[in-house]
């Protein structure tokens, strides 16, 4: 007997019995329904070989499901809401086992991800950030829109030694806040990153780019 996936089973709320082996399941059996042969007991419908995977787990009963040949939904009759609820999957063995170490893997990366950004969350002076993000928006007008926060945000992480931390940059010097600009532009507009990459020298990468830095800084200063 053969199935693909789409098998319901059901969580009987009354007596059964096993239409093809004659066992009675009493209440509460875990029943297959066979369009000429009525209920079937798990064993009988060659489904006995699966495991139960309640519901909960969004990603895990996704990836067991993809991982398994053969699967099957679980229902069970809800008396308060008049419906069939889903308990779960039936799935196989190895199936659950792929699924379970692929979420185990994920679950290392989210946990990795959430403590970075709970160190940069620590490394972000909100109000200065905040501060400084308008004071490059007050000298370079013509910045596209949400830019001058990129920019506050990465010069002025705490620790970092870049130059939204200098003294004068808490002064919100002009020469101070330019020079982030200067160094924003020169990674998001430019081929700068290229060059380095490619082995070319930090300050000869400069200078390629110079025209190119020059050009933004104009039009974001609104000179033209």
């Amino acid at each position: 007997m053969s199935f693909d996936k789409g098998i319901t089973v059901f969580i009987s709320n009354r007596e059964s019995t096993c239409s093809e082996c004659g066992e009675n399941l009493g209440m509460h059996a875990w029943i297959t329904l066979v369009q000429g042969k009525g209920a079937l007991c798990l064993s009988c419908a060659d489904l006995d070989h699966l495991v139960f995977l309640p519901s909960g787990n969004a990603a895990l009963t996704r990836r067991s499901q993809k991982h398994s040949n053969l699967s099957a939904v679980v229902l069970k009759w809800s008396r308060n809401r008049k419906r069939y609820e889903r308990q779960g999957l039936l799935v196989e063995d190895e199936a659950l086992e792929k699924a379970e170490e692929e979420c185990l893997a994920d679950e290392d990366m989210r946990a990795q991800r959430r403590e970075r950004e709970s160190l940069r969350r620590n490394e972000l002076d909100h109000q200065y950030i905040d501060q400084f993000s308008q004071r490059v928006r007050e000298l370079f007008p013509q910045c596209p829109a949400g830019r001058e926060i990129k920019i506050a945000e990465h010069a002025c992480r705490k620790y970092s030694g870049r130059v939204g931390r200098s003294a004068s940059a808490k002064q919100m010097d002009e020469n101070a806040v330019t020079l982030a600009v200067t160094a924003h532009i020169r990674h998001a507009e430019t081929h700068y990153d290229e060059l380095l990459t490619k082995g070319c020298d930090r300050w000869e990468a400069r200078d390629i780019v110079e025209d190119k830095v020059d050009d933004v800084m104009t039009q974001w200063r609104g000179d033209q």
